[in-house]
């Protein structure tokens, strides 16, 4: 994999990071959207500064990423249940 030397604007500051060519786009798209959430935050509620709004962005995608974690982890063990009920059924089925 080819190693790519990007700066991403952030809360108007700016981070060099060195990622994968192929995820560029990925970081990019990334960083608008956090930059958009920044400016819905910024006309919603009252800050201090730029950190208030980049904490509560942090927050929001955070508690996002916990979410589908667990909802993930429900499908897992539901299909987990599924797949061996299946199996039992296909054993009881090759047992006659």
């Amino acid at each position: 994999m080819e190693e790519l030397s990007i700066s991403i604007p952030i809360a108007e500051r700016s981070y060099r990071l060195a990622i994968d060519k192929e995820h560029e786009e990925l970081f990019r798209h990334a960083a608008k959207l956090i930059d958009k959430r920044i400016k819905d935050y910024s006309l919603s509620y009252a800050y201090k500064d730029k950190q208030d709004l980049v904490a509560m962005v942090a927050l929001e995608y955070a508690t996002g990423y916990l979410q589908n974690e667990k909802l993930l982890s429900e499908n897992e063990s539901l299909w987990k249940e599924k797949i061996t009920a299946i199996d039992r059924a296909i054993d009881e089925q090759l047992k006659y």
